[in-house]
Order: structure tokens, then C-alpha cells, then sequence
């Protein structure tokens, strides 16, 4: 696989005595989509600001497509677009004027920035809408143009803070449909409280919780990991459930009812059953449902659910 586009090793924070970001470590490659989780105050916008460059961590290593963050901020800050959760616009300024602004903040050359902004707007579908006054556009369009801003030197990295809060769900879905054309050809790193919106629109998720990363899976590999209820009269013991083929983990919920968790159980639950009746166990439920992600953040934040997951980085 090619250099990530981000390499973060190891991050910590710390605000006085509260370290907020504890060993967190975090990788991008170009065509990811990546969606960073977790209830507030966990840590992930202090993560999003040390990968920005705007927050300096208190210890670890940031390579931005193989260029030290630290050692060389303006260089590697080239690479990274940015929204954060309020995005930076000057209401009294045309759709055309702020983008310019932003293209030469980003030190744009003069000769490319009318092309540049010309294709920002195209992208985000803002090409009716560059002599408009920004205080004037509903609150969708001037997420298009926060997100405008961010590709305005057409980088390598994006970076989203919340993109689609306050928006109804027809400006929802359009800019998620921005995000993931976005995705076809740079890295991007999705912060958001919305879980529909991950699956909607990410191929990773990875969640923070209390500072430190509990989980880190592909979307594809979390809807192939599936889990079934089992319910048997007679009570047997977990290793004799364990030594079922593709059974990887085995809890006890209660007198006669387990859940079984493993890979690609769907076509074996034929198998699974057999197996019960075969050793007269008394087979009376089986059920299975695969793993959403819903269950998996409210067990990893909350507790409340029954998936567990071993898989963090």
C-alpha cells in the first residue's frame, strides 16, 4: 500500500493535569474515507486540531504524506483542507471574494486562483451562487462554502469537523453526497455524532473514548461481523460452544442463553443448529443479527450494549 497520506503515531495531550488524548494513533491513505467517533469530551477534536497543526501535541509524531507536521508545519499544512464544527466565513463578503481570500491565505499562486475557485465552486455545487453575499444563503450553501474553502487549494487531506449540523435532511444528504465524491480522490477524516451518516458515507470508522482509541475497523469487515442468540435447555459450558466452527467468542447472558459471536455466521447457523441437536442440548431459539454500529458505540462509551469488540488501535 502506498505512504498514508496521515501517519499519526502515539498522540498525546494534555490540558494541566487532564490528558485528553492518551496514546491515540491514527492513519489515512488517499481514496479513505474515514469517520472519527465519540461522545463529547472524548478527545477527537483535540485530535482533528493536533492533525490541522493547529493544536501542537504533547507527545507523539504527525507525518502528513511522509512530511513531519512539526519540523515542517507550512509544508505539510499544504496538504491538509480544513472545516471546523463553526465554519470561518465573513458574512459580508460574495461567495467569489471569501473564496478568494481563502485561496490566497492558502498561498495560492495568482495566476491559478480564478481556476481554482472556479472548480472549488463546481465541486460543491456553488457555480450560481459566487456574487451572492454569504450572510444571505441558507445554512446548507454556506456549508458548501466552509467545505469550499477547505478544497480551495485543491490538498491532498480534508478534513471535517461536523459538517451537516443544523441541516434538514435534503441539505443532509447533498452534502454527504459531496463528501463522497470527495472521498473518490483525496483522504478524508469525518468527525460527526451522526452514525447513519458514517455508514452512509465511510469505508472506516474509528471511535475515542475518555482519550484513547477503542476501535478501529473497516465498515465492510463490522457488517461481515455478526452475532447469534442462542437459547438451550440444558446449560453447556463455553469451550464446548467455542470448539463450533467460526465461533470466536462466547458470553453467558443468562441460564440457557449465550451469544455467540464470529465470521460469516449467516451461512452457518444450519451447521450451528445441527450441532446443538447433535449433542441434545435442547436447542430452543436461534437467532442472529449482525453487528451494528449503534450497539457497538454504546457498548464501547456507555456499557449499555451486549457487542464487544477487541479490535482497537
Amino acid at each position: 500500500m502506498s505512504t498514508p497520506l496521515i501517519q499519526a503515531t502515539q498522540l498525546h495531550r494534555y490540558y494541566a493535569r487532564n490528558h485528553a488524548v492518551n496514546d491515540v494513533s491514527i492513519k489515512l491513505h488517499q481514496g479513505e474515507i474515514l469517520g472519527l467517533l465519540g461522545p463529547n469530551g472524548a478527545g477527537k477534536s483535540s485530535c482533528m486540531q493536533m492533525l490541522c497543526g493547529v493544536l501542537a501535541p504533547s507527545a507523539g509524531q504527525i507525518l502528513i504524506n511522509g512530511i513531519d507536521l512539526l519540523d515542517q508545519p507550512n509544508k505539510a499544512k499544504q496538504l491538509i483542507g480544513y472545516l471546523p464544527d463553526k465554519p470561518p466565513l465573513y458574512p459580508e463578503l460574495t461567495v467569489d471574494e471569501y473564496l478568494d481570500y481563502a485561496a490566497q491565505i492558502r498561498r495560492t499562486d495568482k495566476s491559478q486562483i480564478k481556476n481554482f475557485r472556479e472548480q472549488a465552486k463546481q465541486r460543491c455545487g456553488l457555480e450560481k451562487h459566487g456574487n451572492r453575499l454569504i450572510d444571505n444563503l441558507s445554512k446548507g450553501y454556506q456549508q458548501r462554502v466552509g467545505i469550499a474553502q477547505a478544497i480551495i487549494h485543491q490538498p491532498e487531506i480534508i478534513i471535517l469537523d461536523e459538517p451537516t449540523v443544523g441541516l434538514d435532511p435534503i441539505q443532509m444528504r447533498e452534502i454527504r453526497k459531496l463528501i463522497t465524491q470527495l472521498g473518490e480522490h483525496h483522504g478524508v477524516i469525518l468527525s460527526t455524532h451522526i452514525l447513519p451518516e458514517v455508514q452512509a458515507v465511510c469505508n472506516r470508522v474509528q471511535m475515542i473514548h475518555n482519550g484513547q482509541s477503542v476501535f478501529n475497523q473497516g465498515m465492510q469487515a463490522l457488517q461481515q461481523n455478526q452475532h447469534i442468540t442462542l437459547c438451550l435447555e440444558k446449560t453447556p459450558d463455553k469451550e464446548a460452544l467455542l470448539k463450533i466452527n467460526g465461533i470466536t467468542q462466547v458470553e453467558n447472558i443468562s441460564n440457557g442463553k449465550y451469544l455467540l459471536q464470529g465470521d460469516d455466521l449467516k451461512t452457518k447457523r444450519a451447521m450451528i443448529s445441527q450441532h446443538c441437536v447433535d449433542k441434545k442440548w435442547g436447542l430452543l431459539e436461534i437467532s442472529m443479527q449482525e453487528n451494528s454500529l449503534e450497539q457497538i458505540f454504546l457498548n464501547l462509551t456507555t456499557g449499555e450494549g451486549i457487542i464487544k469488540s477487541e479490535d482497537a488501535a
